[in-house]
């Protein structure tokens, strides 16, 4: 017959005592803080991956300025839910457009998440699939973002991410750069909603924000493009980039710290060697291979058109601290890796734009689009 198992005194006494503490209620609060934590639990085969792109314009003094980055034409297909038409006809005005962050999910089972995103003096302004709470609501009273009165926010209540749905995705007769982000081999998603059920590869926002850059980079008297750190976090790779109707060129840098001085481009260069080099460094900041391409895919027409512009990878903190992303179960792993991409105005470009005005070039003047309106606000400030 086997012994049996004796007990410490400690663990005697906690045990005589159990009862009454129950009674009592004194293990309320600490059972509900256990409860909490494990409502909070960490899920260590669930894998999430974001990619995203924060747009901005550099003034006289290199920081980004303000602009109406929602000017334009949209380019989204005609599912994707936004905010108010109101709010997009006011004319926001903020320094930075946050252009298609999507987060892929990656896991091996079923598994239902949640996920909050809030901006810093900032408004969520497209996504998809449906959201379960978008703040700000209504319609805006004034224009300025550096303004708000709390952090704009999205938040999505459970998501089932199902890795093995065969997936039916939203689409369109014509094609958008929208699709090129689904090229991936993450697990598709489904969303209950009071239309029916949406699915989707990823989780899609946009936004607006009036939050300041973590650099600066302003050209100097010898057409040298001054690049500063304005953050603790380093800047991990910065590529500076010149288009010339068909001629191009780009500088690759190493990781920037402080302070750096780029010489102008050579336009001798080749876009699809360009592809290349930006695709391996998204790699080497955590991106799978099929996310860096597809990331790519989606934006070089935008990235690499008329202009001049420094394209750089955001510091991870800076991107926490203004972007902050909150999941639940947590995953084991989070990747997060955005593209920033500051237009320089250069003089090559001020005397295009100004002989085009003059002109009444609307040919040329359509290659700048919607930089067209802070690229002539730069202009009249320096002469």
């Amino acid at each position: 017959m086997n012994s049996p198992i004796r007990k410490s005194p400690l663990e005697m006494e906690v045990r005589s005592w159990l009862p009454r503490l129950l009674a009592f209620g004194l293990l309320a609060f600490p059972l509900a803080g256990w409860l909490i934590a494990d409502e909070q639990h960490t899920v260590p085969d669930l894998t999430v991956h974001e990619w995203g792109t924060f747009t901005a314009i550099a003034g006289k003094d290199g920081r980004a300025i303000e602009w109406a980055p929602l000017s334009g034409s949209t380019d989204l297909p005609q599912f994707v839910e936004h905010i108010s038409d109101a709010n997009f006809k006011l004319g926001l005005r903020g320094t930075i457009r946050m252009e298609t962050p999507v987060l892929y999910f990656y896991s091996l089972r079923d598994v239902t998440v949640s996920a909050r995103v809030a901006f810093s003096k900032g408004l969520i302004t497209e996504w998809y699939p449906h959201a379960d709470r978008v703040q700000p609501s209504g319609v805006l009273r004034n224009t300025s973002l550096s303004q708000l009165q709390t952090d704009g926010s999205i938040t999505w209540n459970d998501v089932a991410v199902s890795p093995n749905l065969a997936g039916e995705f939203p689409g369109e007769v014509k094609s958008n750069r929208y699709y090129a982000a689904r090229e991936t081999s993450s697990s598709p998603l489904r969303i209950n909603t009071s239309a029916g059920e949406q699915q989707e590869k990823f989780l899609f926002y946009r936004g607006v924000s009036a939050s300041p850059l973590p650099l600066s980079a302003k050209l100097n008297s010898d057409g040298k493009l001054e690049v500063k750190s304005l953050s603790e976090d380093e800047i991990p790779a910065a590529i500076l980039f010149e288009r010339r109707g068909e001629r191009v060129g780009y500088r690759l840098t190493g990781t920037l710290t402080d302070e750096a001085t780029l010489d102008p481009p050579v336009l001798t260069g080749s876009v699809d060697a360009l592809y290349g080099d930006l695709e391996e460094i998204l790699v080497s900041q955590g991106l799978y291979r099929d996310e860096a391409h597809a990331m790519v895919e989606t934006w070089k027409d935008s990235w690499f058109e008329e202009g001049s512009r420094l394209i750089y990878i955001v510091p991870r903190g800076f991107i926490d601290s203004v972007l902050p992303l909150t999941m639940n179960p947590e995953p084991g792993q989070i990747v997060r890796l955005f593209v920033g991409r500051l237009e320089i105005v250069t003089p090559t470009t001020a005397r295009a734009v100004k002989t085009a005005v003059a002109r009444n070039d609307e040919a040329t003047l359509n290659k700048y689009g919607r930089f067209l309106e802070p690229i002539l606000q730069v202009v009249r400030e320096e002469h």
